[in-house]
């Protein structure tokens, strides 16, 4: 048996909203990415979405993907 996890879709909406959702709640406890700015991810969330985020709505987004991942 193996360690290793494979993820066999990762253009898949669900993935895609997984992996932005763990970036946007280290957003919200103030940790950042040194090559991917806020509005890089809000967009990237909008993206997915369909709905448009302004600076520091993190929160909403969250809830959006969440959605977009139980959905």
């Amino acid at each position: 048996m193996s360690d290793t996890i494979t993820i066999d879709n990762p253009g898949h909406p669900g993935v895609q909203a997984a992996f932005l959702k763990a970036h946007l709640r280290m957003l919200s406890i103030g940790l950042k990415h040194s090559r991917m700015s806020a509005a890089t991810i809000l967009l990237k969330a909008s993206a997915l979405t369909g709905k448009p985020y302004k600076r520091g709505q993190y929160d909403a987004a969250i809830a959006d993907l969440n959605a977009i991942i139980n959905g």
